[in-house]
């Protein structure tokens, strides 16, 4: 605990301990706890940040609402020159960046940095760990998308050495829809995008997710929740005209939270748009969901692949 206050005082949660009304959430003290773990995870090779920003209006508000961020800058990087930027996008519809779980992000990061990459990981609207308010403004597969684009702005205006015209999106699950629907959407920002069994086709989803009326309802609003066209219009797979740049896709065909099927409509869709882009669909790899997060040999030669595919785009 005696570290754990120290790390406190010396600024790294101010961030966090101004939470508004976050006392009360038994996430926040995970949160900050995973917030040293960050520190003491890559602070050997990377300038570790958090930050605030401000994103589109609060719920029945017309302020703009306050966002939070992480950023990680290596500490060998020749800022005299542009340097590429990842922005990696946690996964789960109540969840948050952080270390370790089956999301593997420390050490993910860590490879990232170590290739000469800039990291920003937003925690958009509905992350948990900032209060029950900050979960509750979950808006899935609408401003939570704007969110993101707002974190790359924001480090881009914050650091010049970032070259605005190397960025890269890398994420898996509902992180993998947000960075489908900020490629589709903003071909402007970014030069190319990694998602891993993506959430695609929220139509296809219902069929097998017996919750997922709620994460819409809890969004838009119960009318929202019975209404096809409030799905498709939060879907990616909605939007695949609109693909301009490099995107590789992967999915699993034993995943149970994504199922292959997903992912599949989405590669026939674009396929049918007549579009360019790189996928993989592996047979029942080890570890379901998280197959390529995980510590295997796999999952290694599979991060491999797409280091090497955002490589060919981004030149770190």
């Amino acid at each position: 605990m005696v570290w754990l206050l120290a790390l406190m005082s010396c600024g790294m949660f101010a961030q966090q301990s101004s939470v508004e009304g976050a006392e009360s959430d038994p996430d926040h003290l995970a949160k900050l706890s995973d917030d040293v773990l960050w520190r003491l995870e890559l602070s050997d090779i990377a300038e570790v940040r958090t930050f605030r920003y401000t994103g589109l209006p609060a719920t029945g508000s017309k302020n703009p609402l306050i966002l939070y961020a992480y950023s990680y800058i290596p500490k060998n990087l020749d800022r005299s020159r542009k340097a590429p930027m990842l922005v990696v996008i946690h996964g789960g519809v109540h969840s948050n960046h952080m270390t370790g779980g089956p999301a593997n992000a420390a050490n993910i990061v860590r490879e990232m940095l170590q290739q000469g990459y800039v990291v920003v990981a937003p925690d958009y609207r509905g992350s948990t760990g900032y209060g029950a308010k900050y979960a509750k403004e979950i808006d899935y597969g609408g401003k939570e998308n704007d969110d993101v684009l707002r974190a790359r702005n924001w480090m881009i205006e914050q650091y010049p050495f970032i070259d605005p015209a190397r960025v890269g999106l890398v994420a898996w699950s509902h992180g993998g829809m947000i960075a489908l629907f900020n490629l589709f959407l903003h071909p402007e920002a970014y030069a190319c995008a990694f998602a891993g069994e993506p959430v695609t086709d929220l139509i296809e989803r219902r069929k097998y997710l017996k919750s997922m009326p709620n994460t819409i309802a809890e969004s838009a609003g119960e009318a929202a929740a019975k209404d096809d066209e409030e799905y498709r219009r939060r879907s990616p797979i909605t939007y695949v005209s609109k693909l301009e740049r490099p995107l590789l896709v992967h999915g699993n065909t034993n995943d149970e939270t994504v199922r292959v099927v997903e992912v599949q409509n989405l590669l026939d869709a674009l396929k049918a748009a007549g579009k360019s882009f790189e996928y993989k669909i592996y047979e029942a790899a080890p570890g379901g969901h998280h197959f390529n997060r995980i510590d295997t040999k796999l999952a290694r030669d599979s991060r491999a692949a797409i280091y090497e595919f955002l490589r060919k785009h981004l030149k770190p």
